[in-house]
């Protein structure tokens, strides 16, 4: 197989640059499984891996990208064949291990999920990985007890960002009706209002308190966000209230007290979409393939590799909106 071509970005003292380059299969990690890449997307993660100092990417030259869709063109597995339709999140895929930034990307097997009958490979990257963190918050709210029946108050942080955006749709294609999304700036509630939000409020208003337990305003929150958005969100949950938590876009940092798990039996719930093993996986993802599945009303972006820079920038900067989908076949 000739050469082809990748996004690839390298570090030079303190700063990292991209750009579009011709490589070859020996430049690509081992793999049992070649895969032609139609569609990547760009997410949080993704951007980190493309700043200096961001702490996804040890080691440069590299391939970014941690999701990927396509069609299989070799495989030393007899479970995946070739061309059949696939998708990768997660693992160590676009971190340690070359990425879906470019036309072919080689993987392990056992990171490669067939794709369920019911998306697209574009509707695949619709989703990646914050589609699937969003179903895995959801799927752990409702096994600690949230339910449709009850119709909860439930409170959606960063509800304009990638996993945000889906996860208010999921909730409500499920019949969750009492849900507030949460957002940052002004310019974002009507994006909240359009993607559907019952009930939108800003950080600035919903936590103009900084007592460090509040009045209960939510049953259930799905926090995206991290940071001190988290440490506020905690202060306003109901008695035996549970949180899920899978982001750090506001701070890694948590700065909080005990009171609300002491005095009020609130629930923090983490959630990893990295490394979940495969038999967890499938059945997620068979369900944001059926009941679960909102790839035709999210909001969603789809570039070419020469527009990369813009969004990347936009989600450093936290102006990034929904998701945003990488035509991988023009890179």
């Amino acid at each position: 197989m000739g050469p082809f071509n990748a996004i690839v970005a390298r570090e030079f003292e303190d700063t990292v640059t991209y750009q579009r380059e011709q490589v070859t299969l020996a430049d690509l990690s081992q793999g049992s499984v070649l895969i032609k890449v139609a569609y990547s997307d760009v997410n949080y993660k993704d951007m980190l891996a493309l700043s200096a100092h961001g702490g996804v990417v040890r080691h440069y030259p590299f391939i970014p990208g941690i999701d990927l869709s396509g069609t299989v063109v070799a495989s030393e597995s007899d479970q995946l064949l070739v061309g059949q339709k696939v998708l990768v999140t997660g693992f160590q895929m676009g971190m340690s291990h070359t990425g879906g930034y470019a036309q072919y990307a080689r993987v392990p097997a056992d990171w490669v999920v067939p794709l369920p009958t019911g998306l697209t490979s574009r509707e695949a990257m619709v989703l990646g990985t914050a589609g699937f963190t969003a179903a895995l918050s959801i799927q752990r709210l409702e096994q600690a007890g949230m339910t449709v029946a009850q119709q909860p108050r439930i409170l959606v942080t960063g509800a304009t960002g990638g996993v945000g955006s889906v996860a208010l749709k999921i909730l409500l294609k499920a019949g969750y009706r009492n849900v507030t999304a949460l957002v940052h700036r002004d310019n974002q509630i009507q994006v909240a209002k359009q993607l559907g939000a019952p009930q939108v409020v800003t950080s600035t208003t919903q936590f103009a308190s900084r007592k460090p337990l509040q009045s209960a305003a939510f049953d259930f929150i799905v926090d995206t966000v991290g940071g001190d958005t988290l440490a506020q969100a905690l202060t306003q949950v109901a008695y035996a209230g549970w949180v899920s938590t899978c982001g750090n876009a506001g701070g890694a940092v948590l700065t909080t007290t005990v009171l609300p798990f002491i005095l009020r039996g609130v629930n923090l719930l983490g959630i990893d979409s990295v490394n979940v093993p495969m038999k967890d996986r499938l059945p997620v993802w068979q369900k944001l393939a059926t009941e679960w599945n909102v790839t035709g009303t999210v909001l969603v972006n789809e570039i070419s590799p020469a527009e990369l820079s813009e969004t990347v920038r936009a989600l450093r900067e936290g102006t990034h909106l929904g998701r945003t989908l990488l035509r991988c076949q023009e890179v």
